[in-house]
């Protein structure tokens, strides 16, 4: 007959979604979404979006998600983040060190070298963000007696042949993911986080040829290998 249709075809007018047919915001989320979405959580605290009682809690949420709606409910005020199942938006440009009207670095928020050994040690006053431009240089930065402003700490390096040393006192954090590396290494021999003790630094930017070390002091890791004993 002419206005027969088969058995089992459905009639959907646009924009509706077929009965039976699951929406993306219904399916169901794995493991693995669930720790990606914690991972940007991190981030989001890194970049000071999120304080860590806001973080506790959507980590609370994200870790009982079940679909794709409730998993992405925790990110979707959070700019520049992935949503579960969208694609990967354009990354955000590094900001700019901080200016005087002049062009210079801002005194304090800049750690520029050539072919020099620097070294930040005892109460030494920790901006918020720190630029690091060394070239052919060796940088130490302790952070063991140093006085923070913020629990938060953003390093943004432009580093070529050189090395960065990371001295974090007991129960700091450390994430070095946000890394470009060159012919380079990074290691991070203490927590990437969640930040819960008394820093946590950031590390992103571009290294050449150099390394990036993120360690706890001398004397706690003699204490933690003796204790093996």
């Amino acid at each position: 007959m002419c206005g027969a249709r088969p058995v089992g075809s459905l009639d959907v007018m646009a924009g509706e979604t077929p009965v039976g047919v699951v929406g993306d915001r219904n399916l169901r989320v794995s493991d693995a979404e669930r720790e990606h979405v914690g991972m940007l959580l991190q981030r989001a605290v890194g970049l000071g979006m999120l304080s860590l009682g806001e973080f506790t809690e959507r980590m609370d949420t994200a870790l009982a998600a079940k679909t794709r709606g409730e998993l992405n409910a925790v990110l979707i005020d959070l700019p520049g983040m992935r949503l579960v199942g969208q694609p990967n938006p354009a990354p955000p440009p590094y900001p700019k060190p901080p200016r005087h009207p002049g062009g210079a670095a801002e005194p304090g928020n800049t750690i520029r070298s050539r072919m020099s050994s620097v070294t930040r040690r005892g109460p030494w006053m920790v901006p918020p963000s720190l630029y690091l431009h060394n070239h052919m240089s060796n940088v130490t930065l302790d952070f063991t007696q140093a006085m923070m402003s913020t629990q938060v700490v953003e390093l943004r390096m432009n580093d070529v042949c050189s090395s960065l040393t990371l001295i974090l006192p007991q129960a700091a954090t450390a994430d070095l993911n946000g890394l470009e590396l060159i012919g380079s290494t990074a290691n991070n021999k203490v927590r990437t986080g969640p930040p819960i003790g008394p820093l946590h630094l950031v590390v992103h930017g571009r290294v050449r040829f150099g390394s990036v070390t993120a360690k706890a002091p001398f004397a706690m890791q003699w204490r933690r290998l003796m204790a093996g004993f």
